[in-house]
């Protein structure tokens, strides 16, 4: 039987931890975001049935004496699903097999932050990834992978929650290959791809418009449709009279929503 430490935050690792307790494999440990971040911290600690031992919380993983706890229990895999942390070499070490991450995005392009929105923007492919963790950011070997089709309608918002649901169903597909303990690996090349920190999309040539400047017309609905997320404070803006504006935008398909863009 495979034994795995799982590391999560969110309704995706919610439904991935649920794939594998139904397939009857109950994780040794539990890493979950620390307190103010989580979001579903309760629920993967009840689901998990571990107790407060066997639970790492934050950057605690990264402590001495939970590197040794990681070290003693023997793990094929530390599956990560959403979780917000840099894991470093002497964690991705442990595990016999190797630490997976599954990823919003179509690897090698949109590796790091804000996956949708650069999708759109940039005109790349975006999808589910399921790969190894290596020193490097999204860069370790691919398992699995599936497309989504971006749509005309599509926000980086829309598209983020068609993400959701893809990331969940590869992981049902691919657990079969991680089961056999000998799972497929195909390496990235470091010169394809594309890839974004956090930090690159608050410039300002991102997200600001200019009232006076022409612009055509698919350029502008596409920076808006790109910079349309949970957050107002990610949209795009313009000032006027020493005030700014934030712009988000809703595309309704004629005759009415289509599935996952309402």
């Amino acid at each position: 039987m495979i034994r795995l430490a799982f590391a999560g935050d969110r309704q995706p690792a919610v439904d991935c931890l649920s794939v594998l307790l139904d397939a009857g494999v109950e994780p040794q440990a539990l890493l979950v975001s620390a307190p103010g971040r989580a979001t579903h911290d309760d629920a993967l600690r009840e689901m998990s049935g571990l107790g407060s031992d066997r639970v790492l919380v934050g950057r605690q993983f990264r402590e001495p004496s939970s590197i040794g706890l990681l070290r003693s229990l023997d793990l094929d895999y530390i599956v990560g699903v959403h979780f917000p942390y840099i894991v470093p070499d002497s964690v991705l070490e442990i595990p016999r097999i190797g630490v997976l991450n599954l990823h919003p995005a179509l690897l090698p392009y949109n590796r790091g932050w804000h996956t949708p929105t650069w999708a759109i923007l940039e005109g790349t492919p975006i999808g589910a990834t399921l790969h190894f963790m290596d020193s490097g950011l999204d860069t370790g070997d691919i398992v699995a992978q599936a497309e989504l089709e971006i749509r005309p309608g599509d926000t980086a918002h829309t598209l983020y929650r068609r993400l959701l649901g893809l990331e969940v169903d590869l992981f049902k597909t691919a657990w079969q290959l991680l089961a056999s303990g000998s799972p497929p690996r195909r390496s990235q090349s470091p010169d394809e791809g594309s890839s974004h920190n956090r930090a690159d999309l608050a410039v300002d040539s991102i997200r600001r418009l200019e009232l006076e400047q022409a612009v055509p017309v698919r350029d502008v609905l596409r920076k808006l449709r790109a910079l349309t997320t949970s957050d107002v404070e990610e949209a795009a803006y313009f000032e006027q009279d020493g005030r700014r504006y934030r712009v988000q935008i809703t595309i309704t398909p004629e005759g009415g929503p289509v599935d996952g863009e309402a």
